[in-house]
């Protein structure tokens, strides 16, 4: 036997995207075809659950872009309305001599059962329903919405100032900054459809009283004229069926505007509006039992309602007692834990036990230690999103740079600040600073629009001017230009730096060793031949540390190897070997300072000065300490006068020298001006173009 199947069109896939041109086909279609009354009690309906489930749907939505589809929900909604106006109004003036059943029993149940079939009450109410619809739900909801927009499109280019902060610190993956700059366009996109839609709904409340009056108007002249009834008759008849009518729509309108209200007016958090009710004006037993005296007090004045004002008194007295037991339990449970750990701590053994080497701790190579306010930063237990960022900077340095930081063991340490934290390197402190849960930090980079209140300081990571601010300023802050961030991407934004850094200190012989197992599985006989047959494996680790000391990364391991590979049978020096790797890897450090460039706007030295550099380096040796302390005062001043120049142009700081200067330059340099890059010529790729914008000792 055949069993019937719905065409594919209809059963597949697509079956939910033809539901929208069927809506708008069927508006339209009322609009033009008669409707029988039962169709009509059918439509009325679905408009009236249709606007119930929305305004539910907006009760349960936790931020506004989880219902994207509400404006568009709004404008078919009022569509809807306008299409049954028309359908019904048709109906109306037809039938309507027939009695007031003659539209449907939906408009006979509103024109009879909640108005009482008293048409001067049905009109009393009609109006008073209208005025809170157009005049204070509708109105409010749409300004609401126009702020909304306004604030959001002012806070875009901070929020994506943010986004790509973290981006580019390693906080974050490229396809999350995708779906967060998606997050933000749509939500500016939201709140203007938002601003737009809310007019549909007050149109549509001027159309519901303008459709209403010429109901009443056209069915007494239907009435009086066609049908020859009594003035008395025809208008009690037909003002029952226009107002039944004009309720049937202004309260669905009335509902959809009251959940247009509640997605632009809340603020977006972790749960539905509910429950932020209940838990927000519920939560503190004092205004409970205060407001339960107040009302229960209210109940024994002569005259009022006793027992409704004392029972809700009762009632209110009862839910601050609950309130107020279960405020009790979390501090209960605190103490609870801490005396079974003061239990714990008593139940261990008193005397001391012999020193073993297990009492020798290993110094950890890298370590983050936070006071006890920032714990739940990096507590597993409570989600601490610090533990992530951390996994995503080692990732990030591994790929960049070309090799696995050690691991960041992280402990609290009571003896600092509550809101403390410092990074360590072998035990040694490299770097400190201060986070504050609940805030985030305002980082001026140098193109803001104003000042901001709250705790003036400066960005750990990098010395800029910033201020701890409250989480209510932070869309402000954005739109003033500032670059916002938490305190858990201020500690991984320095923790990263740092170790970016200190990359050289952190590559070890384990570390230069699980490099060459890793280079080893596709190059085993090029690994095998050089070290240590040609090449010991200290040298190859301060080859590697010499490079990333100057900012040079290793991920081209091959390159280096088969450089080294090459020219280890006549140089042995670490130095030596280091100059003739960085011009090997020439093309790679030219990309890494001017990325996607072909032209070089670098700094050189003055004829005279280079002149008597090489001089001083012939005299000195190769470690320049001969260099006399005049010409040395004047080299880097000079420098430091031209680096200026270069940052003041929107320009990397590059220095071009000869190559026998550029160790020492950069070794002499370096303190002074860690950010300048010194280059020499051998290192430069021939299809690269030179431009000298500054010369270095021309006033020497």
């Amino acid at each position: 036997m055949n069993s019937f199947k719905l065409p594919l069109w209809l059963s597949g896939p697509n079956s939910k995207a033809i539901a929208a041109p069927i809506i708008i086909i069927m508006m339209l279609s009322m609009m033009i075809l008669p409707l029988p009354a039962f169709v009509l009690d059918v439509f009325f309906s679905f408009n009236i659950a249709l606007s119930v489930i929305v305004l539910l749907t907006a009760l349960y939505t936790i931020k506004p872009l989880d219902f994207m589809a509400f404006p568009t929900v709004l404008l078919v909604s009022t569509m809807l309305r306008l299409s049954l106006n028309v359908a019904s109004t048709r109906i109306v003036l037809t039938e309507g001599h027939t009695g007031a059943d003659a539209a449907g029993k939906v408009i006979e149940a509103f024109g009879h059962f909640l108005i009482g079939g008293n048409y001067t009450v049905g009109i009393v109410v009609f109006i008073i329903l209208t005025i809170i619809n157009f005049t204070v739900v509708t109105k409010g909801a749409g300004r609401i919405a126009e702020v909304g927009a306004r604030f959001a499109l002012d806070a875009m280019p901070g929020k994506q100032m943010a986004i790509d902060a973290d981006l580019n610190a390693g906080l974050i993956a490229e396809p999350e900054a995708k779906r967060r700059r998606t997050e933000v366009a749509q939500e500016a996109e939201f709140y203007g459809a938002m601003d737009g839609a809310s007019k549909y709904v007050r149109g549509d409340a001027v159309a519901g009283i303008i459709v209403t009056v010429i109901n009443i108007i056209g069915g007494l002249l239907v009435g009086l004229l066609q049908h020859d009834m009594g003035f008395a008759d025809a208008l009690k008849n037909y003002t029952l069926l226009a107002i039944g009518d004009g309720l049937v729509a202004q309260i669905p309108s009335l509902i959809i505007s009251t959940a247009a209200g509640v997605v632009v007016s809340r603020v977006a958090s972790d749960v539905d509006i509910g429950s932020q009710l209940v838990n927000q004006l519920f939560a503190k037993p004092e205004v409970l039992y205060i407001t339960g005296g107040i009302i229960g007090g209210m109940g024994m004045i002569p005259g009022m309602p006793h027992l409704a004002f004392i029972l809700l008194g009762l009632l209110l007295a009862a839910a601050g007692h609950a309130a107020s037991k279960r405020n009790k339990v979390a501090p209960e449970a605190a103490q609870e834990q801490t005396a079974a750990a003061a239990a714990a701590a008593q139940a261990a053994p008193v005397e001391s036990e012999e020193a073993t080497w297990q009492d020798i701790v290993p110094v950890d190579t890298l370590g983050l230690e936070v006071g006890y306010r920032l714990i739940p930063l990096v507590d597993k237990t409570q989600s601490g999103e610090l533990l992530k960022r951390i996994k995503g900077i080692r990732k990030k340095f591994a790929q960049e740079v070309g090799f696995l930081s050690p691991p960041v063991h992280i402990r609290d340490n009571l003896e600092l600040k509550p809101s403390s934290y410092r990074i360590t390197l072998k035990g040694v402190e490299v770097g400190a600073g201060e986070a504050f849960t609940g805030q985030f930090l305002a980082i001026n980079p140098g193109m803001v629009t104003g000042t901001l209140a709250g705790t003036a300081t400066t960005d750990p990571a990098f010395g800029l001017p910033a201020v701890w601010i409250e989480g209510g300023m932070r869309e402000q802050a954005q739109a003033m230009g500032y670059t916002v961030v938490d305190a858990g991407t201020v500690v991984a934004t320095h923790l990263n730096h740092l170790i970016t850094t200190h990359a050289a200190e952190l590559l070890g012989r384990l570390e230069v060793q699980q490099l060459l197992d890793h280079l080893g599985k596709e190059s085993p006989k090029l690994v095998e031949d050089l070290v240590p047959k040609m090449v010991s494996m200290s040298t190859l680790q301060k080859v590697l540390q010499n490079l990333l000391t100057e900012g040079v990364h290793i991920r081209d391991m091959r390159s280096i190897i088969e450089c080294l590979a090459e020219f280890s049978g006549q140089v042995q020096d670490p130095s030596e070997l280091t100059a003739l790797v960085r011009i090997a890897l020439g093309r790679a450090i030219v990309q890494q300072i001017f990325p996607g460039t072909n032209e070089l706007s670098v700094m050189t030295l003055d004829n005279r000065l280079e002149r008597l550099l090489m001089q001083a380096l012939q005299a000195s040796g190769p470690d320049g300490a001969g260099i006399e302390p005049g010409l040395a005062d004047t080299l880097q001043y000079q420098t430091q006068q031209a680096t200026q120049h270069q940052e003041q142009l929107g320009l990397t700081p590059v220095l071009l020298v000869p190559a026998p200067l550029r160790a020492l330059l950069s070794r002499f340099l370096r303190r002074a001006l860690p950010q300048l890059k010194v280059l020499s010529h051998a290192e430069l790729p021939d299809t690269k173009t030179i431009k000298v914008t500054s010369l270095v000792g021309a006033q020497a």
